[in-house]
């Protein structure tokens, strides 16, 4: 489950850019998003917009702590998810304005790449060795 300041900018822009499909999407008497759901390769992504909320982008702007740990390129309070084709997916999520925090790279547990959403939430996309 994660948070964003504005969840159905969020649902559009992760399906643009990451490929997942939109599952269900549940707006409360606020016009924020109460819960959302997306799908990728199986897996579930839960999404909600609650009051007050602050983005790891917005609160990089009011926290010192978070600006060194977002000046890192690791997911640190991130998402993992699996993919097919890892160089592919990171060049889709280019094109959509994802920012690369790593790029592709070969690894003992697979290939991955790491990015931040729109939001500034960090995922990483691995694809398994086999």
């Amino acid at each position: 489950m994660l948070a964003y300041e504005d969840g159905e900018a969020a649902m559009a822009w992760l399906a643009r850019a990451f490929g997942f499909k939109e599952r269900m999407r549940m707006i409360d008497q606020d016009n924020r998003l109460a819960h959302g759901e997306l799908e990728l390769n199986g897996g579930i992504v839960m999404l909600a917009s609650p009051p007050d909320y602050l983005s790891p982008n917005s609160h990089v702007e009011v926290c010192e702590p978070a600006r060194k740990w977002l000046a890192m390129p690791w997911v640190i309070d991130g998402v993992v998810i699996y993919v097919d084709d890892v160089d592919k997916h990171c060049e889709r999520a280019k094109k959509a304005g994802a920012t690369i925090l790593s790029e592709p790279e070969d690894t003992p547990y697979g290939r991955h790449y790491r990015a931040a959403d729109l939001e500034g939430h960090r995922w990483m996309f691995l694809q398994r060795t086999e």
